[in-house]
C-alpha cells in the first residue's frame, strides 16, 4: 500500500502546482498581451523571469516528492522557504521591473531585490545539497 505523503510534503507540492501554473499563466499574458506594450528588452526581462520561476517551481515539485528523511527534514524545509522566496523576489521583482513604464507607481526599489531573490535561489540549492548528504 502506497504511504501517504507528509503534510509538509502536501504543502511544498501545493506550492510548486501553484508556482508552475502562475509561470504559465504569465508566461501567456508576456507573449500575448504584453507583447505589444513592451520593446524588446523589456520582453526579454519578463520572460527571464518566467523562465525562472518554471525551473524553481520545477525544482520545488522535486524538493515536494523526496522520501520522508527525518535526519533530513530541516534542509528541506529551508530549501523548500528559499525556493519560494527567491521566486516571488527574483522572479516578481524582473516583472515589476519589465512593466515599469505600465505601473501607475514606482518600481525601482525592486531592482536591489533582484539580487536577494537569487540568492535565495542559490541558498535553496545549497540547503537541497546538504539535504540530500545526510544519511
Amino acid at each position: 500500500m502506497v504511504q501517504p505523503l507528509p503534510v509538509m510534503s502536501k504543502n511544498i507540492l501545493r506550492w510548486a502546482a501553484l508556482s508552475g501554473m502562475f509561470a504559465v499563466i504569465l508566461g501567456a499574458f508576456g507573449a500575448h498581451g504584453l507583447k505589444p506594450h513592451l520593446d524588446t528588452y523589456q520582453l526579454g526581462i519578463f520572460e527571464k523571469g518566467v523562465e525562472y520561476q518554471f525551473f524553481h517551481a520545477l525544482a520545488l515539485l522535486a524538493v515536494g516528492c523526496l522520501p520522508d528523511q527525518p535526519q533530513a527534514e530541516k534542509w528541506i524545509k529551508w530549501s523548500s522557504r528559499l525556493f519560494l522566496a527567491g521566486i516571488v523576489c527574483f522572479s516578481g521583482s524582473l516583472y515589476l521591473l519589465a512593466c515599469r513604464d505600465l505601473l501607475a507607481f514606482p518600481v525601482g526599489w525592486a531592482g536591489p531585490i533582484t539580487p536577494i531573490g537569487g540568492l535565495c535561489l542559490i541558498g535553496a540549492w545549497g540547503c537541497l545539497f546538504a539535504g540530500c548528504t545526510k544519511k
